[in-house]
């Protein structure tokens, strides 16, 4: 899907939206059906969440708008997180739904900006929309993290993702989720996420660790050892209890660890995941 069809699909969307409930009409036409584009659309957007007294929305939607021209890739990265929630989330209707209200989308999209930034050694600018981001949509993702293209955050709130993290392409976490240290370590400290894990809601993953692609993190997890690819583990502290049935389980979203409990209980492990 090109940004032209998208964005052709939102506007159409978005038309139809107010054809049906026109208390929404200004809201809908402001921020997207007199928009000229995506990159309009979101800058415009996202300038009248964060803005604040010392920083006019005005000035914020300048911002966001030269970020988009100087670097596509912003653009490209908002694609496929735009098309990730309206794929993996049942309770997503449409695609004015996820750039409209969706904050863990947004604060995404807020962060990319705030990465460019803080490679630009432009570090407090940076740091100023962390703080916004953390204040308005509950997401506090450190400006020099690493993020990946498709990715989900589930409700998000209360997620946590710190410096020197990395989140590979096609991930989905929910809320309550942290990416953090173990203490005053200095340096490269916090996970490594690699493709198509799934993190389940209120995870706590701890330290430099690796949790390999397409695993899958229970709900309420405490992990503090790396996590082998295609593994499901669950517990504090967690362990591995089976395997995911999908080889990206953040794509199919299942939760559920009935089936690796009860495969656990069958065949139980010989070894601990992170030996």
């Amino acid at each position: 899907m090109t940004t032209v069809s998208l964005w052709e699909d939102i506007v159409n969307e978005a038309q139809m939206t107010i054809t049906h409930e026109p208390l929404l009409t200004n809201l809908y036409r402001s921020h997207i059906i007199d928009r000229a584009s995506l990159p309009a659309a979101m800058s415009n957007i996202l300038a009248s969440k964060l803005y604040d007294t010392y920083m006019p929305a005005c000035e914020l939607e300048r911002l966001f708008n030269d970020a988009y021209e100087q670097m596509p890739c912003l653009v490209e990265y908002g694609i496929y997180d735009i098309k990730a929630v309206r794929e993996r989330d049942p309770a997503v209707e449409s695609y004015p739904d996820v750039i409209l209200y969706l904050k863990g989308f947004l604060a995404l999209q807020a962060y990319r900006v705030a990465h460019c930034l803080w490679n630009r050694d432009r570090k407090a600018l940076a740091s100023f929309l962390q703080s916004r981001v953390s204040e308005t949509f509950d997401v506090d993702i450190h400006p020099a993290a690493t993020v990946g293209k498709g990715v989900m955050f589930d409700h998000a709130c209360g997620i946590v993702v710190g410096e020197t993290s990395v989140i590979e392409d096609n991930v989905s976490i929910l809320q309550g989720v942290t990416l953090g240290g173990t203490g005053k370590e200095s340096g490269d400290r916090h996970p490594k996420v690699r493709a198509g894990v799934l993190i389940g809601a209120g995870a706590k993953i701890l330290g430099n660790i690796e949790i390999g692609s397409g695993a899958k993190i229970g709900a309420g997890s405490v992990v503090l050892k790396k996590v082998a690819p295609h593994t499901t583990v669950a517990g504090v502290p967690a362990r591995q209890i089976g395997s995911p049935e999908s080889i990206m389980p953040a794509l199919d979203m299942c939760q559920n660890l009935e089936k690796e409990l009860a495969d656990s209980k069958k065949n139980p492990p010989l070894l601990d995941f992170d030996i």
